[in-house]
């Protein structure tokens, strides 16, 4: 009886282990991202299956990708107390299965995408994966930009799902890139001011590292998320929402810009930790109007 439960407690740990390696809030929002883009793009098939392959495919690539990114930043992990306790750091598993893990299912994501939607899709995703895995991981160790340029495969995830939906890039998938790209940097800005410290003895010279007085990493701040309220706003007058979209966009753009502007002047954690918080209410509530809009247009 002993052994038995001993051997159910390794199965249990092996399978945290497996689901810590995929990053299962982040592949969760991704997979949002992707399904806001198939539901608000024209020309979406009557029949669930497109979609249901469009999910599967991506949380493939997207949970793929999340191993791939622990492999390749394990011993950086290892040195932050942030996550000194991730699978590899923590020796719970070894970085070769880490690896081929990672390499399957990012693969497989790409090709069951280019065998059940479109090619054009599957190319998305291909650089979705690319451009985090070997421009985002490695410039995060030797430059501030690693943010912005983060900032493009968190913005592609809708793209896919536009993509997928209409077999075109057009200018709602653009707008739907810009909303996520800009939303992306004052929040992330405001964790990384948050673990300041961490990222500092990790070895990533990031913008609030490297800014001392914290004067640009402000001004960045404000003047993203001052961009993003005419972008986000930018869907109705090319017919994608309505009204209820329209002001609800406005009013959280607002809010996030004035979120933005206290954490400019006021550069303590406190202050940070409010903006992200602002940050993470503003994503549900646009696609909530986004798709209410949709939905009653």
């Amino acid at each position: 009886m002993r052994s038995r439960v001993s051997h159910g407690l390794l199965a249990h740990e092996r399978t945290s282990v497996y689901v810590e390696l995929t990053k299962p809030r982040i592949t969760l929002m991704v997979l949002l991202t992707v399904a806001l883009g198939f539901l608000l793009a024209p020309g979406g098939s009557a029949s669930p299956w497109p979609f249901v392959h469009l999910l599967l495919g991506a949380g493939l690539s997207c949970s793929g990708s999340g191993a791939l990114n622990q492999y390749l930043e394990r011993d950086h992990d290892g040195a932050m107390d942030r996550t000194r306790f991730r699978p590899l750091p923590s020796h719970r598993i070894s970085p070769l299965a880490v690896l081929a893990l990672g390499t399957a299912m990012s693969g497989g994501g790409i090709v069951y995408l280019a065998a059940t939607t479109n090619a054009l899709t599957a190319f998305v995703d291909a650089l979705t994966i690319a451009s985090y895995l070997f421009v985002y991981t490695p410039l995060k160790r030797i430059s501030p930009l690693s943010t912005p340029a983060g900032a493009v495969p968190g913005a592609l995830p809708p793209v896919m799902g536009w993509v997928a939906a209409s077999g075109t890039i057009e200018s709602g998938a653009l707008v739907l890139f810009g909303i996520l790209f800009l939303w992306q940097i004052p929040h992330f800005l405001a964790i990384g001011r948050m673990y300041q410290r961490d990222y500092e003895s990790g070895g990533f010279p990031m913008l609030v590292v490297i800014d001392r007085t914290g004067s640009i990493t402000g001004r960045q701040m404000v003047l993203y998320s001052a961009a993003l309220i005419p972008t986000s706003m930018a869907l109705t007058p090319i017919g994608l929402t309505g009204p209820l979209y329209f002001w609800s966009a406005l009013a959280a753009g607002i809010a996030y810009l004035a979120a933005s502007m206290y954490a400019a002047r006021d550069r303590g954690r406190a202050s940070a930790r409010r903006l992200l918080l602002v940050s993470v209410l503003y994503l549900p509530l646009l696609f909530a109007a986004m798709l209410v809009d949709r939905i009653s247009g």
